[in-house]
Formats: structure tokens, sequence, C-alpha cells
């Protein structure tokens, strides 16, 4: 029995495709997305329920004949599960600009798997007048083709997803501003799951089922980790909340992460503005920075007030494979925690999973390093 009532986020994140494949015979219409850059809040508000598409893990074989073995694991398995038909319930995907990959996939899913909507959003670099010109206008864009095929924009409507979604992610910053006091009684792969199960549930649902939660665990909190090393997770796409456990299992303990499955995904909870799509605007480009669309040297501060501001002793890299803008920015990120006393460590996973034995070995002699 999962403790302080988590059973909801499981059930939900294990069900997610047959609840999905159910709302879409309803008549509830899905559009899928890969990377949180894309502007969910815009999707719902047209009337279609946006859902982040999950990879997971397992064996490769449709998804060879269509794409290459040297991108990230988690692309490849949600191209495999595309083409075994798991996601015959999404009307399309939309796609904020951010890897070649994540674009290169939503041309192959709409060659080979099919859908009414396809579109990638090309989101600016910079901040400026003329940059948000240009956002405004391919937000438009955006609204047109979803108009296209069925969706219905109106502001109001626009006013209460931006609304909804700005309580989630407040909701779910007080979590993590109480793992950064180490008073978070989850596990790091149970708190894992309840952001997992927040890309596929529907948001008014998630709102309070999150709030519920947060209640119970401040009732339940406590600042203490044990012997447990306080430890820093940065890096790219986590699905499998087993690889939490074993980091936790060999002595460390999760107190803040960098993750596009994390934090990256509800830093700010929303922007600032005189209407709605700037305030939509502002809220994606101040978004806390992912490696491909960020310097390192921009990024490495960031993870230094995270690691200042939990106490942690150290950080742990956990890539996918071939994720050229993680482990592009890796070395000088290592410098940089290097110059201030925090050790790292850096795992790689791909798609067959992980060799525990292997993993287990180096976790636990770094985390003897840090206790020394």
């Amino acid at each position: 029995m999962a403790p302080i009532g988590i059973e909801p986020f499981i059930k939900g994140l294990n069900s997610h495709g047959r609840r999905l494949k159910t709302l879409s015979q309803s008549g509830k219409r899905v559009l899928g997305y890969f990377c949180a850059y894309t502007p969910i809040e815009l999707i719902h508000a047209v009337g279609f329920l946006p859902v982040r598409i999950m990879g997971g893990r397992g064996t490769i074989s449709a998804a060879d004949l269509v794409s290459p073995a040297f991108i990230c694991p988690y692309m490849r398995r949600a191209l495999e599960k595309g083409l075994r038909h798991e996601y015959d319930f999404l009307s399309g995907v939309i796609q904020g600009y951010t890897c070649d990959v994540t674009c290169g996939a939503t041309k192959i899913w709409e060659q080979n798997i099919g859908g009414e909507l396809f579109h990638t959003i090309p989101l600016p670099y910079n901040d400026n007048p003329d940059a948000r010109r240009f956002f405004r206008a391919s937000i438009q864009e955006l609204i047109d083709k979803m108009q296209v095929i069925g969706g219905r924009f109106r502001e109001e409507s626009f006013e209460e997803s931006l609304t909804l979604y700005r309580d989630i992610r407040e909701l779910a910053l007080e979590l993590y501003r109480m793992r950064y006091d180490w008073r978070m009684p989850l596990t790091a792969s149970q708190f894992l799951t309840v952001v997992l199960a927040g890309f596929v549930t529907p948001p008014e649902e998630y709102r309070s089922l999150i709030f519920e939660l947060l209640s119970e665990i401040r009732e339940a909190s406590s600042s203490d980790i044990g012997d447990s090393v306080p430890v820093l997770v940065s890096g790219s796409l986590v699905e499998e909340p087993a690889i939490l456990d074993l980091l936790e299992d060999s002595g460390g303990k999760v107190v803040a992460d960098d993750l596009c499955t994390g934090l990256r995904n509800f830093q700010p909870p929303s922007g600032e503005g005189g209407d709605a799509i700037e305030r939509l605007i502002d809220r994606y480009i101040n978004r806390m920075p992912c490696p491909s669309r960020s310097r390192a040297t921009d990024r490495a501060p960031l993870l230094l007030q995270l690691i200042e501001r939990s106490r942690a002793r150290g950080a742990v890299f956990l890539f996918q494979k071939f994720c050229t803008p993680h482990l592009a920015d890796h070395p000088l990120l290592v410098t940089e925690l290097k110059k201030r006393g925090i050790p790292s460590v850096m795992i790689e996973m791909d798609e067959t999973g992980i060799n525990e034995g292997r993993l287990r070995t180096r976790l636990e002699a770094f985390f003897e390093m840090l206790r020394a």
C-alpha cells in the first residue's frame, strides 16, 4: 500500500491509455505533445484535452523502420507505441519547437501514424517586442488550425484554462518547497508518479487530486531524511520511477530536481501581461530553461540556487541516451559544480532499462564519498 494516498495517481497513470481511449470514443478530442514547451493552456481552452505522449520502457522494432537508432530512447519508444496503435485516440500532435528530434518525430508521426492536426510552434529564443509579436502570430496560427478541426476559441475559456493550470503549478510548487525543506514524506519515485499522472489526467481532475494530496502531506510531513545523502537530480525526461527507487535505496535522498518531467514543467506557474495571450507568451518565454533552448552558462546558476535552497550535497545527472542538448551541457555544469565543491555522477538511460547491479555499486560509492 502506497503511503500518503497516492493510489489515485498510480491508478491514473497505469490506466491512462484505456481512460483516454474511452474519453475519445465519448467525443472528447485529445491532442498529444512531447515537450513541456507546448502551450497546453491554449489547447485546453479551445476544447481539446492535451496529454503528454509517454514512452516508457520496452523493445523497439516498428520504430526502427521509421527512425534512426541514435535518437533518444523516449522518442523511439513513443513512436513504437504510436505505430502499435496505442495512441489511436489522439487527434494529432502539437509540439513547441525544442530539440530537432521532437520536431522531426512530429513529422514521422504525421506520415506514419496519422491524425487530423500536426503542428510545430516556432518559439522565439529572445525576449523583446519583436519576439513577442512573432510569438503572438504563432499562437494565432495554432488557434486557427485547431478551429479548423472543430475547436472553438473564446476569451472566457482561455482565462479559465490559464487559471486552472496556474493553480496546478502553484500546488505542485508548494510540494517542491516542502521537498526543499526536507518535509516531503514521499519517496522520489512516488513524487515522480504524482508528476507523471498530471501529464495524462484531465486538469480539472488533477487539480483536485493534487490539492487533496498537499493537504494530507502538510499533516504528515517531517524535517528529517535520516542517514540519507541529500542530492539534486538533473537531466532530461525521466519516466521510470524505479531508477529513483534505486537511487534512494543506495543511500541518497532526492531533495530537488531539474527535470523535464519535474520542476521545469511547473516553473513559473503563470505569466504577466495585459491580456490572456500576453500572459501565456510571458510564461513560456520565461519558463525555467532546458538545454535545447538555453546556454549551459545560463542554467548553471539555476542549479546552484536549487542546491543551496535544498541543502543538497551532490548532483545526479540522469540523461536519455543520445540526448545531445543535455550531454553537451554536462561538462560545463560539472565544472561549475566542482568550483562550489559539489560532486556529481552521470547516468545514461536507454529503452532496455538499466544494469541494476552495476548502477547500485556506482551510486553506493558516490554516496559513501559524500558522507566522508
